[in-house]
């Protein structure tokens, strides 16, 4: 006699795009910020395209914490699970601790369809076992005193990754910076709300690094944005100098295409020369900027809150891999530089691998006059002018700008300086 089989349920479109972007963001086949805005949620309606967003990001956020609760309840803490039936009990799990407003049967019934939905639903009473356990479990409080794998487990941080905040930064901005990483980004408050309608979004990290390298030439002639894509720093510049000529540069063409419709959108902007180039090896005919912005590719640490997967990711050896190319980029950047103009050499990693040492390397071996000059002048100035709507208390460490998430508002940014001297 043939066994009965299961009936599948109807599985809400929200928690299916959910688990359909987190497989592609485990299968590096995309970020989630990108999958969140791609046809995986176009045909939702607004609530469950909130929802989704809310499930991506948040597992995503919680994965090393909600990992380490599952485990308890596993047959084998070594236990092996296949990738959908994980990510099943994760988003499970992430719904039942931590959004109150979702139903508990409705966070653990759709997890096990979207279980039998992967082609595993062999796994479909382990996944209801331990979601109906964790569910009936009053979550342990908080200690008085955490070790740093305590805490970096509880707010969803490597641990590799948190020490080397701790002895970066101190625990307590270790911890700052691990729980601004769990939460969604704040609304701007480091800018002064003003009429400027032309101006683009931005978050609070990426505008800055613009603002200061807008600032810190007067009225220069020729300006290089070297890895330009998306092309909101460039938009800055080509709002606050609207007399320079203006060159954007990527690597990416089609990043490129996507730009130019956006710079496109701006009246100011639509002269800004955009053109495909490695910074690495640009064209030799690309010199004598008096103003050249390199915002380099980084492993994005100060940007765990917009991009959680990034910690799941990155590994130590990566950050030697950027650091050398970032090394090379800012080499190069510096021999276009024409002589008196600045350089903004900026990242929005936390590591000093790709921000002061990638600096000091740099200016050591550097055949060319060139000198890192002070930031505070310039935070000073972007506060007087009104653009800036607070100081940075902490921010300037020597020549160099260092905001950190939770310390200060917006993402991780850092920034130096760099004049070359006139001959």
């Amino acid at each position: 006699m043939p066994k009965p089989t299961h009936k599948p349920k109807p599985i809400s479109p929200a928690r299916l795009a959910a688990f359909d972007i987190l497989l592609l963001v485990e299968a590096g086949k995309g970020n989630s910020d990108d999958l969140l805005h791609s046809a995986h949620t176009a045909k939702l309606s607004p609530e469950d395209r909130n929802l989704a967003t809310a499930l991506v990001l948040g597992t995503l956020r919680q994965q090393i914490a909600l990992d380490a609760r599952i485990q308890l309840f596993l047959q084998r803490p070594d236990q092996r699970l296949a990738e959908p039936v994980a990510l099943a009990l994760r988003l499970g799990a992430f719904q039942l601790l931590h959004l109150d407003r979702i139903p508990a049967h409705a966070a653990l019934n759709e997890s096990v369809e979207l279980t039998r939905h992967s082609n595993n639903s062999h796994a479909a009473g382990m996944v209801n076992a331990i979601l109906r356990k964790l569910a009936s479990t009053k979550a342990s409080g908080k200690p008085l005193h955490e070790s740093t794998a305590a805490f970096a487990q509880r707010l969803g941080h490597p641990r590799w990754l948190v020490e080397r905040w701790v002895a970066n930064y101190g625990r307590p901005a270790a911890l700052k910076i691990c729980e601004a990483g769990q939460t969604e980004a704040a609304a701007s408050t480091l800018f002064t709300a003003t009429p400027e309608a032309q101006l683009p979004q931005l978050d609070d990290g990426s505008r800055l690094v613009a603002e200061l390298a807008a600032a810190a030439v007067q009225q220069p002639k020729r300006i290089w944005d070297t890895c330009a894509a998306p092309g909101g720093k460039t938009l800055i510049l080509a709002h606050r100098l609207q007399h320079a000529n203006i060159l954007a540069s990527d690597a990416s063409p089609r990043r490129l295409t996507a730009m130019r419709a956006r710079l496109d959108q701006y009246p100011y902007a639509t002269d800004v020369i955009i053109e495909t180039a490695d910074a690495t090896e640009p064209p030799l005919e690309l010199k004598d900027f008096d103003l050249i912005l390199v915002d380099v590719p980084c492993s994005g640490t100060g940007t765990l809150a917009r991009n959680p997967e990034i910690r799941h990711r990155l590994t130590p050896a990566d950050l030697a891999r950027q650091a050398m190319r970032q090394r090379k980029i800012l080499g190069t950047a510096l021999s276009r530089l024409a002589p008196g103009g600045c350089l903004l050499y900026s990242t929005c990693s936390l590591e000093p691998e790709e921000c002061e040492q990638v600096v000091e390397s740099v200016l050591a071996e550097s055949k060319t006059p060139i000198a890192a000059i002070p930031l505070q002048p310039l935070l000073e100035q972007l506060t007087a002018s009104g653009i800036l709507s607070q100081p940075l208390p902490g921010a300037i460490r020597g020549n160099y700008l260092r905001t950190l998430p939770g310390t200060h508002p917006g993402d991780g940014f850092f920034a130096a300086l760099i004049e070359r001297v006139s001959d």
